[in-house]
């Protein structure tokens, strides 16, 4: 059986072995990892019973972790939730150790905390934690170099070494009046550097967190980044979540984020207008705060009083930006209207991926126009 006839019989199951036979291609062509392939997958997208009725449930998920990529074992697992009666199964320990932890795992246990027996919590918060330190050692680097990297340049000295660490734009600017007609050249009386030790400075990072369902990824995401720069000395943050009530998770941020996950209850409506409440008396100098509001922007509370606030926000000079997702799948459904109507506002409002949140926040305190900065990475 050739190769591309192997896929296809693969991803076609046993409902098409017939059509296969006729072929010539017959199960018998599959090798014994494929042949297992074939019944891992035919026991959760053919099978007529419940999963875990069907099979052992801990040999089949070790089967498809074997057999699978990563990125394939996310999509399985995530299936057998939705499709076949996992749920229930995963507050047994046993079941829940065989689980390959992904982010949309720790979505289904956040859902499920309140459910969760005493038994099963230390496992699943052994699950959620290797997520937590994954997604942290791919961007804690990152976050802390770009706001460092801005931070560490807002003071300059005319002491220094080395020619990296000359501030070229501002010498120049200083020293124009020593301007050489004859040899057309500025000759430097005084050389400035950017001062690379760490400042204590007074920026403020407000992230508002929209803790519906739907925003389940965009949750996890935020609450972790809220983590890192909570890391951050020269960052005041703050990490809020709502849903119709407003809940202040900072002191979870700063102390541990797997416990902050717990804290969020996933689901519910949203009243992003009551969050904005709870939030202003958070910004002592608007000049310095970065307010970051995580939402679909589909609002249930007062929808007018909601977008007032945000305007009061940016007129104040808070750096306000609208991110309707921050998750790796792109913009889910949001309210388009609402999206226009914070843009006729100057309040950027579109996607973005994790992995570009660094470079956001670096060009946010650098005061850059964040619509050019939409438009450069092609976000919605």
């Amino acid at each position: 059986m050739s190769e591309q006839m192997k896929k296809w019989r693969l991803i076609l199951g046993e409902a098409a072995e017939r059509t296969f036979n006729e072929q010539g291609f017959t199960a018998s062509s599959l090798s014994v990892e494929e042949r297992l392939m074939d019944e891992a997958l035919h026991a959760l997208y053919e099978g007529d019973q419940q999963l875990g009725r069907s099979i052992k449930l801990s040999k089949w998920l070790g089967d498809v972790r074997t057999l699978f990529p990563s990125d394939i074992v996310s999509v399985i697992q995530q299936d057998a939730i939705e499709k076949r009666g996992l749920t229930q199964l995963l507050f047994e320990p046993e079941t829940l150790k065989s689980v390959t932890p992904s982010i949309e795992m720790v979505a289904t246990l956040m859902a499920l905390k309140g459910h969760i027996p005493e038994q099963t919590k230390e496992t699943a918060r052994e699950l959620i934690a290797t997520v937590v330190e994954e997604i942290k050692s791919r961007l804690e680097n990152d976050i802390q170099q770009a706001v460092k990297g801005v931070l560490n340049r807002k003071q300059r000295t005319p002491l220094g070494s080395g020619a990296q660490s000359i501030d070229w734009k501002y010498t120049i600017q200083r020293n124009l009046k020593n301007y050489d007609r004859e040899r057309k050249v500025v000759i430097p009386e005084r050389f400035y550097f950017y001062e690379r030790e760490r400042k204590s400075t007074n920026w403020t990072i407000i992230l508002d967190i929209d803790q519906s369902g739907s925003m389940a990824d965009s949750v996890i995401y935020a609450s972790i980044i809220g983590s890192i720069f909570a890391s951050l000395p020269a960052l005041n943050t703050h990490v809020i979540a709502f849903d119709t009530e407003v809940v202040d998770l900072t002191e979870q941020c700063q102390d541990d984020p797997v416990d902050m996950l717990f804290g969020i209850q996933l689901g519910g409506g949203t009243d992003i207008n009551r969050s904005l409440g709870y939030c202003k008396p958070l910004i002592e100098n608007p000049d310095k705060t970065i307010f970051i509001l995580i939402s679909d922007l589909y609002e249930n509370g007062n929808e007018a009083a909601m977008m007032r606030k945000m305007k009061e926000l940016k007129e104040d000079g808070v750096k306000v930006i609208s991110l309707l997702a921050l998750s790796d799948d792109g913009v889910p459904s949001y309210d388009e209207r609402n999206a226009r109507r914070l843009a006729s506002m100057g309040i950027p409002c579109f996607g973005c991926s994790p992995q570009l949140l660094p470079e956001l926040i670096e060009q946010a305190l650098k005061g850059e126009d964040l619509s050019q900065w939409k438009s450069t990475n092609n976000h919605k």
